[in-house]
């Protein structure tokens, strides 16, 4: 590197990654940090949030006034006060009327409101994770971040349909109180005296049943994870025969999650039996006390029926109100874990600064460039390297020489350790990853295909082709022959990865989707690898047009396929060991001459054997 040069940003540590103990290790515990930070998510509906409430405090309001009432009419009608029964009946039949409106709204609203908030927080998750380096999606297992995405905003969903349940709950637990308190001090002292049980029993309950919740949420992520691996993995299982013991192994998990959900569950549910318990003690104290009261005059018949019910009515919320506990424990281990993801450094970011790529010679310059996926052990090491305009270079190596670093690096997926990646004469930390991707094309050795038609496909990443451009560039490709052979042709709708295709044809969708993005600088990651030797013969015309006036870097096992490249490239280690053209390599009889000559001498007896294979059907 030049004095001139700038130097090279440190590069952070491995970050740890969402499968580490420490990524799943959090507590239940009302964090106000955490809880303030996902309040905030709730500021564009401040409105909805207004609404809600208000519908929530009338419906709580009009179910503490509706006893009283009652109250009210067991006293008119026991003293034949036909006027203030029926003034009583008609406030009553208000109340209600009061009562199942709000209590309508405040569900309808509520719901509403947690749709909206949870939709804001999947777009944000989504967002975040399409931007995060690929240096975290290394290390970070699939099945943890769809745990992530679901169930953790699940908890979260729930405890925002719940949360307006509790304010509720909390004002009639209060109006409750003051109510017993206003019609009868001594009797209401009475039948609040059961409380302070609760609360010792609340007490002891709290400790135990946050390490349950803890070991609960532990499991299902483990559980879940060795889930997501043999989905993904399923064919190397069949392939392996090692069904009968992934079983037993995913079994051993998920008999420790069940025993965990069991623990947790029991736990959530202790409290409801301990409220109900506490209900029928208090109701005890308010009839044996009550119940004496009204027989010696002196208390309403319609006051103590009123106490009855409001005794009733009152340990309902304390019961809600302890499960929405539970509900809040979840809510707020789930906000915590969402919380971790939004927080993962996006590290592969535009500068202030940066500026597009234009109007620019298509070279591609590594200088002095030394890089690895751990800083500490480097895979490439002083590597310096220019492919020039419209040049053919292609890398080859033994793997592990350091192949697919290079691309990767030159599309800027990783941040270099030391040194400069240059693409069009300048650093590619210094231009726009949107130009950037719009310049470089990649065909990887595994066709990544989406859900959607082949057409859609072949236009993936170029919004404005046309059907025509498409066609055009599978005809180029040798893929509109098989296209056109389907049923439904172009509108052939694919299955998750393109699975109901071959893999060749897959390649070649692919070859043809990079074909009709037209970069100036085209990749190719071993992409004739899973194509076969029929197959590869028809699209080596195919590359010709592909290549033709672009920049091209191509990694093949199959070196056959790379003789007329205009330069090759060996590596080994992390390092360039030769370069030149074929024959040249060829000449000076080292590693790529060892290579070649023992890949072709590899494919020569594969020929003689298919070739034996046919005579000796042809004689049978």
């Amino acid at each position: 590197m030049s004095e001139t040069d700038p130097p090279s940003p440190p590069r952070r540590a491995p970050r740890a990654s969402l499968g580490s103990p420490e990524g799943d290790d959090v507590f239940g515990v009302f964090d106000p940090a955490v809880a303030r930070r996902f309040l905030g998510y709730l500021g564009p509906h401040r409105r909805t949030v207004i609404l809600t409430q208000a519908a929530v405090l009338c419906s709580a309001a009009a179910s503490v006034v509706l006893p009283w009432l009652i109250g009210r009419v067991v006293t008119s009608a026991a003293a034949h006060d036909l006027a203030m029964l029926r003034s009583t009946m008609a406030m009553f039949a208000v109340g209600a009327g009061v009562f199942i409106t709000a209590f309508f709204a405040s569900e309808w609203t509520s719901a509403r409101l947690a749709q909206q908030v949870i939709f804001d927080i999947r777009r944000a998750m989504f967002a975040h994770f399409q931007d995060i380096s690929l240096s975290f999606m290394d290390k970070t297992h699939v099945g943890r971040i769809m745990a992530r995405l679901q169930g953790d905003v699940n908890a979260l969903q729930e405890f925002l349909e719940s949360t307006t349940g509790a304010v509720g709950d909390l004002a009639t637990l209060i109006g409750i109180s003051v109510m017993l308190l206003y019609m009868d001090v001594k009797l209401g002292l009475f039948a609040l005296a059961v409380l302070p049980a609760l609360i010792a029993v609340r007490a002891v309950w709290l400790p135990h049943s946050k390490t349950s919740f803890r070991v609960a949420r532990e499991a299902s992520s483990a559980a879940n994870s060795a889930l997501a691996e043999n989905i993904n993995g399923v064919r190397t299982v069949q392939e392996t025969r090692r069904e009968a013991l992934n079983f037993d192994l995913y079994k051993e998990k998920a008999f420790e999650n069940f025993r965990a959900q069991v623990g947790a569950s029991w736990m959530s549910q202790i409290m409801v039996p301990t409220v109900d318990v506490l209900t029928g003690v208090a109701l005890a104290i308010v009839v044996w006390v009550g119940g004496g009261e009204v027989v010696s005059g002196r208390m309403d018949v319609g006051v103590m029926v009123a106490f009855v019910l409001y005794v009733q009515r009152f340990f309902e919320p304390v019961r809600m109100l302890s499960m929405q506990y539970t509900i809040m424990q979840r809510a707020m281990a789930a906000a915590h874990r969402i919380f971790e993801v939004l927080d993962v450094p996006v590290t592969i970011a535009d500068k202030p600064d940066a500026r597009p790529l234009a109007d620019f010679e298509p070279t591609v310059e590594f200088r002095n460039v030394t890089f690895g996926y751990d800083p500490a052990r480097p895979v490439l090491h002083d590597i310096s390297l220019t492919v020039r305009p419209r040049e053919v270079v292609a890398l080859v190596g033994p793997t592990g020489s350091g192949k697919t670093s290079i691309i990767a690096l030159a599309h800027r997926f990783y941040e270099v350790d030391q040194g400069q990646v240059l693409v069009g004469g300048r650093d590619v930390r210094d231009v726009t990853l949107d130009s950037l991707g719009r310049s470089i094309g990649m065909v990887l050795q595994e066709p990544f295909l989406f859900t959607g038609t082949i057409e859609e496909n072949i236009r993936y990443n170029t919004a404005h082709a046309t059907l025509d451009d498409i066609v055009a560039a599978a005809k180029a490709v040798a893929a509109h022959d098989f296209i056109s052979r389907l049923p439904e042709g172009y509108q052939t709708r694919l299955g998750q990865r393109g699975r109901n295709l071959s893999v060749g044809q897959r390649q070649l969708i692919s070859f043809a989707r990079a074909l009709v993005a037209d970069p100036k600088i085209l990749i190719l990651d071993e992409a004739t690898a899973n194509i076969d030797s029929f197959t590869e013969q028809a699209i080596q015309k195919a590359l010709k047009v592909l290549f033709a006036g672009r920049t091209c870097m191509v990694i093949a096992h199959r070196l056959a396929t790379i003789r007329d490249a205009d330069r090759i490239v060996v590596l080994q280690q992390g390092r360039i060991l030769e370069q030149g053209s074929h024959a040249q390599l060829m000449r000076a009889g080292g590693l790529y001459h060892r290579l070649y000559t023992s890949a072709h001498a590899s494919f020569d007896d594969q020929q003689v054997a298919v070739s034996g294979d046919a005579e000796f059907a042809t004689r049978t």
